[in-house]
């Protein structure tokens, strides 16, 4: 007779906040964050890395949630899309994907703010080509793309202090 798996403790700052949460050996964190944290702005697309609206940053690092282990994340930081916006005050990268257009159903937005974010914390200046370039790994089946490049590169403009 199988034994079922026990849940794991983790302790993990999510979004700036120390959190702990239980979890399966074998469950991914993209599940955690919406099933067990109720942080539904990760969305779940593909299950296998490929079209990146399950996005986070791990440490800094832009992962696809889907491919993490939640037991992975002991001891480090996510943040997701509900981390950031500052309060009642949208990121720049928010705010200009708005005015853009560059949005429309939803599924991959979270994934893109997050890859913009760290795109811009990584290049402040990116160009285009490598815009296009970091946001490759997420799909977008109604923009088209280029108006979510657009906001991300006027959004830079806008965290350099220059005028758009």
């Amino acid at each position: 007779m199988n034994k079922p798996l026990k849940k794991m403790a983790v302790q993990a700052t999510i979004n700036g906040e120390s959190t702990a949460f239980l979890c399966s050996p074998g469950q991914v964190l993209a599940e955690v964050l919406r099933d067990e944290l109720e942080l539904i702005g990760t969305k779940i697309g593909c299950n296998t890395g490929d079209c990146g609206a399950c996005s986070v940053l791990l440490d800094d690092r832009l992962v696809c949630s889907c491919l993490v282990l939640a037991a992975e994340v002991e001891g480090k930081s996510v943040q997701t899309v509900e981390g950031v916006a500052n309060g009642g005050e949208l990121h720049p990268v928010q705010q200009k994907l708005l005015e853009h257009g560059g949005l429309q159903c939803g599924i991959c937005t979270p994934g893109v703010v997050i890859a913009a974010k760290a795109l811009l914390e990584h290049n402040p200046d990116p160009t285009e080509e490598q815009a296009r370039y970091w946001l490759a790994g997420n799909l977008c089946r109604c923009t088209g793309y280029d108006k979510i490049i657009r906001a991300v590169l006027d959004a830079s403009k806008t965290m350099r202090g220059e005028a758009a």
